[in-house]
C-alpha cells in the first residue's frame, strides 16, 4: 500500500473529518464568545467598577521613547482571555455533560430479547408436540 492511498484512507476516516469540523466551528465559537467577552460582559462589569475598561489595564514595564513604543503586560486583555476560556470550558463541558446523559439513558434501556435460536425453535416444537399426546 502506498504511502499516498494510505493517507487517503487515513484522512477520509470518520473520526478525521468529525475532528477537522469540531475544530472549524470551535473555531467560530471562540470568535462568538471573545465578542460577547469583550462587547457584552466587560462594559457593565467596567461601569460597575467606575467605567474601567479592562483592555487597556497595563502594568508599564518600560516607558514609550522616540525609537521604541512602551513595553507593558496586559493584564486586562489576559483576563478578558481567561474568561473567553472559562465560558468555552463551560460550554464544551454542558455538551460533554449532555452527550453522556444521553448514553446511559441509551444503555439504560432494556434491550429487547434477543430472537430464539433455530435450535430453540425446534426444541419448543418438539416440546409442544410432547404436551399435546
Amino acid at each position: 500500500m502506498g504511502m499516498l492511498s494510505e493517507f487517503k484512507d487515513f484522512a477520509l476516516k470518520g473520526n478525521v473529518v468529525d475532528m477537522a469540523v469540531g475544530v472549524v466551528i470551535g473555531g467560530a465559537f471562540k470568535s462568538i464568545v471573545t465578542s460577547f467577552t469583550s462587547d457584552v460582559l466587560m462594559p457593565p462589569i467596567g461601569l460597575a467598577t467606575g467605567g474601567v475598561d479592562f483592555s487597556e489595564i497595563v502594568i508599564p514595564l518600560t516607558e514609550a521613547t522616540a525609537e521604541a513604543e512602551a513595553v507593558t503586560m496586559n493584564i486586562g486583555t489576559f483576563a478578558n482571555t481567561i474568561l473567553d476560556f472559562l465560558i468555552i470550558a463551560f460550554a464544551i463541558f454542558m455538551v460533554v455533560r449532555a452527550m453522556n446523559a444521553a448514553q446511559k439513558q441509551e444503555e439504560a434501556a432494556p434491550a429487547a430479547p434477543a430472537a430464539p435460536s433455530k435450535q430453540e425453535v425446534l426444541l419448543t416444537e418438539i416440546r409442544d408436540s410432547l404436551r399435546s399426546r
